[in-house]
Protein backbone atom coordinates (compact mmCIF):
# COMPACT_ATOMS: atom_id res chain seq x y z
CA UNK A 1 0.00 0.00 0.00
CA UNK A 2 1.05 3.35 -1.05
CA UNK A 3 1.43 6.35 1.07
CA UNK A 4 -0.94 8.15 -0.90
CA UNK A 5 -3.53 5.07 -0.41
CA UNK A 6 -2.95 5.20 3.63
CA UNK A 7 -3.14 9.06 3.60
CA UNK A 8 -6.61 8.31 1.83
CA UNK A 9 -7.47 5.41 3.89
CA UNK A 10 -7.39 7.66 6.85
CA UNK A 11 -9.57 10.24 5.10
CA UNK A 12 -12.31 8.04 3.74
CA UNK A 13 -12.80 6.42 6.81
CA UNK A 14 -12.84 9.56 8.96
CA UNK A 15 -9.89 7.83 11.37
CA UNK A 16 -9.08 10.11 14.06
CA UNK A 17 -5.69 7.97 15.75
CA UNK A 18 -2.90 6.42 14.06
CA UNK A 19 -1.77 3.70 16.14
CA UNK A 20 2.14 2.79 15.47
CA UNK A 21 3.40 -0.68 16.91
CA UNK A 22 6.35 -2.24 16.91
CA UNK A 23 8.18 -4.97 19.27
CA UNK A 24 11.10 -3.81 21.47
CA UNK A 25 14.44 -5.76 21.88
CA UNK A 26 12.50 -8.29 24.00
CA UNK A 27 9.88 -9.21 21.32
CA UNK A 28 7.26 -7.10 23.91
CA UNK A 29 4.90 -5.02 21.67
CA UNK A 30 4.76 -1.76 22.06
CA UNK A 31 3.00 1.61 20.72
CA UNK A 32 2.72 5.36 19.82
CA UNK A 33 -0.73 5.98 19.19
CA UNK A 34 -0.65 9.47 17.02
CA UNK A 35 -3.66 11.71 16.15
CA UNK A 36 -4.71 11.97 12.45
CA UNK A 37 -4.12 16.28 13.20
CA UNK A 38 -0.72 15.27 13.55
CA UNK A 39 0.16 12.40 11.13
CA UNK A 40 0.89 13.26 7.21
CA UNK A 41 2.93 12.03 4.93
CA UNK A 42 6.53 13.21 6.38
CA UNK A 43 6.03 10.56 8.64
CA UNK A 44 6.42 7.98 5.80
CA UNK A 45 10.05 9.90 5.20
CA UNK A 46 11.07 12.12 8.59
CA UNK A 47 9.81 9.31 10.86
CA UNK A 48 7.66 10.10 14.11
CA UNK A 49 10.15 11.20 17.11
CA UNK A 50 9.19 10.03 20.63
CA UNK A 51 10.70 8.93 24.16
CA UNK A 52 12.75 6.11 24.05
CA UNK A 53 13.48 5.86 27.69
CA UNK A 54 10.35 4.87 28.20
CA UNK A 55 10.96 1.28 26.49
CA UNK A 56 12.72 -1.12 29.46
CA UNK A 57 15.96 -2.32 27.76
CA UNK A 58 16.41 0.93 25.49
CA UNK A 59 17.91 4.50 25.40
CA UNK A 60 18.98 6.41 29.28
CA UNK A 61 17.57 9.73 29.44
CA UNK A 62 20.40 11.40 28.00
CA UNK A 63 20.25 10.29 24.60
CA UNK A 64 16.54 8.74 24.32
CA UNK A 65 15.21 11.02 21.23
CA UNK A 66 14.05 8.08 18.51
CA UNK A 67 11.96 7.82 15.15
CA UNK A 68 9.76 5.50 14.19
CA UNK A 69 8.95 4.87 10.77
CA UNK A 70 5.18 3.60 10.04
Amino acid sequence: MSVADVMKKIKSNNIKFVDLRFTDTIGKEQHVTVPVSAFDKSKFTDGHAFDGSSIAGWKGINASDMLLFP
